[in-house]
């Protein structure tokens, strides 16, 4: 296995781990004995538990973003990052359970708070770019910064509902409500 693939199977097993039991599962001990390596490997691939920690957070963007990249030609590029938001790889039970323990993380852990600005940024301006798109083909004047600010907090809103209570908010309902909510600004999408 090269160091590539190790490091990236170590993020593999971070993921299972959060996934599993949230920030109290994200051990070094867990971590390793998911992925089958020694505790040694967590140290040279990423200095510290934070630090795989970061490129947990990371590679979940990542993940998310190669999703809001593959629009479908028959939609607008608002409707395929709304498709991709609520598809079963990214609105599932343990994808929302990383999610929210990651979250809870970035209010006390700098290094990881730094990471989510970046990433944060990146993927508020991707949806800013996508709803000016639709408002400029429609003449409409709006404020695509508040709007995506607004659709960031309504996904991950209904994100910790799913989490929280998941036979009663399924996928296809909550896209509706994003829907919805935006067609509020923009007429029907």
């Amino acid at each position: 296995m090269t160091s590539e693939q190790r490091s990236a199977s170590l993020v593999q097993a971070g993921l299972a781990c959060l996934a599993r039991g949230g920030i109290l599962e994200f051990t070094i001990d867990n971590i390793c004995n998911e992925a089958g390596v020694s505790r040694g490997l967590i140290t040279h691939h990423f200095k510290s538990k934070d630090g795989l920690l970061v490129a947990v957070y990371r590679a979940m963007y990542e993940r998310l973003h190669a999703g809001l990249e593959a629009p479908n030609p028959k939609k607008s590029r608002l409707l395929s990052i709304i498709d991709a938001m609520f598809a079963p790889e990214f609105f599932s039970r343990e994808e929302l359970n990383i999610w929210l323990a990651l979250w809870s993380e970035i209010v006390n852990n700098p290094a990881l708070k730094r990471e989510h600005r970046r990433q944060y940024t990146r993927y508020r301006r991707d949806l800013e770019t996508a709803l000016a798109e639709v408002a400029t083909a429609r003449g409409l004047t709006v404020d695509v910064k508040s709007l995506a600010q607004m659709l960031i907090a309504l996904v991950d809103g209904l994100g910790l509902e799913r989490c929280i209570e998941p036979k009663l908010l399924s996928p296809k309902a909550a896209k509706q409500i994003c829907i919805s909510t935006l067609e509020l600004a923009l007429g029907p999408l």
